[in-house]
């Protein structure tokens, strides 16, 4: 028979003290939002600490089927103090959970299984959370296998971050390297052909374009510099995506935005197969 959980019980002025604490040190992080949270608490590999929530708030992850561990101590708090607990105006929709970061997994989860032919994506220094966490969650969404940052000169893991993924955080992989150019040779030792994505890019006539039926590997650079020469160098190919609207006002687009792009643009032929239609049918030119 299972035990009912103690009543949460209104956090008080030690409490939130003990938790900023906490949450300044490099073990701890403060996830906010009810999809981040509600992704983080199903996460096995996220250690879970603390929850702190409204009373509102904490119905209304229930209501999207939320399920809270029995062991995890559940703190109510005012939005008052559940504001102040993140010293930000942020839109913490009325739940924050206290976790340890999520470790970052090796390269090798990336090996391709045969007749595989995943994607991932490969970030040179995309340094903003939002940027990032909005990349997770559309590399999520379009099936990449990861996402490859360098662990410098990559945002660390946040609530805003975690916020911006919308639960992606805690479902793909997000892979942290000491050394861009070395992993996207070792991707290629894997079995992945390179795609950087530059506005520099020059079409080639003479050179087909990647396979879709192979890994691919889409490397994007951050806003405004780009692709580093070094990144360039360990590529196979280079594309540019076509921006019809593109003139000299309006030249590029948000890095997020070209990395949901360049995925389904390269995504494999078996992603042909799945219907875009709300109810999950084939449309008609499929049948």
């Amino acid at each position: 028979m299972p035990t009912a959980r103690k009543k949460p019980r209104e956090a008080g002025a030690k409490a939130k003290e003990r938790s900023r604490r906490r949450a300044g040190d490099e073990n701890a992080v403060l996830l906010y939002g009810r999809h981040a949270v509600r992704a983080a608490l199903a996460n096995p590999r996220r250690r879970k600490r603390r929850l702190y929530a409204t009373e509102e708030g904490l119905k209304q992850l229930e209501a999207i089927g939320t399920k809270v561990p029995a062991e995890l101590p559940v703190q109510l708090m005012t939005r008052d103090r559940l504001a102040a607990l993140l010293d930000t105006a942020v839109p913490h929709q009325g739940c924050v959970l206290e976790a340890a970061p999520l470790s970052s997994p090796p390269l090798e989860a990336l090996m391709p299984q045969p007749g595989e032919h995943p994607r991932v994506l490969v970030l040179d220094r995309v340094e903003d959370p939002r940027n990032l966490g909005a990349i997770l969650r559309s590399a999520a969404l379009l099936g990449a296998r990861g996402v490859v940052t360098t662990a410098r000169h990559a945002p660390r893991e946040s609530g805003a971050l975690a916020r911006a993924a919308a639960g992606a955080l805690d479902v793909i992989s997000w892979i942290r390297v000491p050394n861009l150019a070395r992993a996207l040779k070792e991707l290629a030792e894997m079995g992945y052909w390179r795609v950087g994505l530059s506005a520099a890019a020059v079409p080639d006539e003479h050179r087909a374009m990647p396979a879709r039926d192979v890994p691919l590997a889409v490397v994007l650079g951050a806003e405004g510099s780009g692709l580093r020469p070094l990144t360039r160098r360990h590529l196979d190919w280079e594309l540019r995506l076509a921006m019809p609207g593109a003139n000299a006002l309006l030249d590029s687009l948000n890095v997020s935005v070209a990395a949901a792009l360049a995925l389904w643009t390269l995504r494999p032929p078996a992603a042909d197969d799945t219907s875009n239609q709300p109810d999950g049918r084939r449309s008609p030119s499929q049948e």
